[in-house]
């Protein structure tokens, strides 16, 4: 008797068979560590995660200065609006997490609460 060769696939091979996504998503996986292996990647996402832990520290003085920029009606520069806001505005009114930046003029920016009567709130 003869022993025949099991016709049964190796599940160690990977298969050729490839859709379009796929393939896009393996390489863009190979490039993000390429680029993160030789330090040139500034991509924070790309790194492992923190565990969930949160500078409450930075939250904390973030929430005060908006506070008091709201409550004093200071002028504000793009810059600090950005950093208040977490996103660059990008027109003369920028409405992000129930506050309004409304430009005065060039580089000067007035924080304020969005009224809760407007249609931002309205669903």
């Amino acid at each position: 008797m003869t022993a025949s060769k099991s016709t049964e696939p190796n599940s160690s091979t990977v298969s050729n068979d490839l859709k379009a996504e796929q393939a896009l998503g393996l390489i863009g996986m190979g490039l993000m560590q390429k680029m993160s292996g030789e330090g040139s990647s500034k991509w924070k996402w790309l790194l492992e995660d923190d565990g969930g832990k949160t500078d409450l520290n930075a939250l904390r003085q973030r929430l005060e200065l908006i506070a008091l920029a709201i409550e004093t009606g200071a002028p504000l520069s793009t810059s600090e609006i950005t950093q208040l806001l977490g996103a660059k505005p990008g027109s003369e009114k920028a409405t992000r997490g129930g506050l309004t930046a409304r430009r005065i003029s060039r580089n000067v920016w007035k924080l304020s609460k969005v009224d809760k009567d407007s249609s931002y709130w309205r669903n």
